[in-house]
């Protein structure tokens, strides 16, 4: 096993990790007590993902503890880490070019350190597909039921995990079997999307284009609308422009910036996109999802 430490305290911005990975971004990491999402702040509490960056799967455990994010995995992961996580962006600078009203500033001040994930492309495809109209517990039990079902074992500390499914193995997978995962309708868009993404029609492609042309792309996969695409594009890709819309954001809308209101989704998300600072405006969007989410 390897293991090693980065100071929070060097990152620009510092860093919360529960933030991060408990904020709605990523369905593709897992607390290993179980407790992901049950509002108790803080703490020490493991985190795991899985990764093949080296070619083979390893998994990746992480924790914040004492000015420290460690981490322990089967693999060196500081620098799967750092991209997985966004530790290279400068916070400070970011804030400084969104903008500032009372429940922005509230929401980065509140959970300051959280940071806008890079998930792989096809994880992040897949585990958005599954998020249409599910509670976020249901969206990271389908994923672990398909880690488990399709997913190559990793032993690790004694343990098995399994890696993310690679789209050969879960374009392999039946309807019927995706069904019996409790996948639902979602089950044809998630075989269908795999099977394009084994063909070659690869996800990460989508970087090859601007902004609105690259979300244009993404929905030519089964099951992908505007909302998901910008999902994948924010959550994976590194587009930190997109604001994706969902029943909270519309609610956003509603509540603070009802001028933003366009009747359709491209134009009211380019709309909120503009008022929450254009460049950055995932980051902006990201930080008031979790903050009136949270204050629920």
């Amino acid at each position: 096993m390897e293991r090693g430490q980065i100071d929070v305290e060097s990152l620009p911005g510092g860093f919360d990790l529960q933030s991060t990975v408990e904020s709605g971004q990523s369905y593709l990491w897992w607390r290993e007590d179980g407790t992901d999402y049950e509002r108790t702040y803080g703490g020490d509490g493991w985190y795991l993902t899985t990764t093949r960056d080296t070619g083979e799967p390893a998994v990746v455990r992480v924790r914040q503890l004492d000015g420290q994010l460690e981490w322990e995995s089967n693999v060196d992961a500081e620098a799967c880490l750092s991209e997985r996580l966004g530790l290279a962006d400068d916070l400070k600078m970011i804030r400084q070019h969104s903008p500032s009203d009372d429940v922005i500033d509230a929401a980065y001040d509140t959970y300051w350190g959280m940071r806008i994930v890079r998930d792989p492309p096809f994880g992040a495809l897949i585990s958005f597909i599954c998020s249409a109209q599910m509670r976020v517990s249901r969206i990271h039990a389908m994923q672990q039921s398909l880690r488990e079902a399709f997913g190559t074992p990793i032993e690790f500390d004694g343990e098995t995990y399994h890696a993310y499914p690679t789209p050969d193995q879960l374009a392999a997978a039946t309807e019927e079997e995706l069904r019996d995962l409790s996948l639902g309708y979602r089950a044809p868009y998630v075989q269908r999307t795999a099977e394009m993404v084994a063909d070659g029609e690869d996800p990460a492609a989508a970087r090859n284009y601007p902004y609105e042309e690259a979300r244009e792309w993404l929905t030519r996969y089964v099951g992908v609308g505007d909302k998901v695409a910008d999902c994948v594009l924010l959550f994976s890709l590194g587009y930190l422009e997109p604001v994706p819309l969902d029943t909270w954001m519309q609610t956003v809308i509603e509540d603070y910036y009802p001028e933003c209101d366009k009747g359709s989704y491209a134009p009211t998300s380019k709309a909120l996109r503009e008022r929450l600072g254009e460049e950055y405006a995932g980051y902006t969007q990201t930080y008031l999802f979790h903050y009136l989410r949270n204050r629920e």
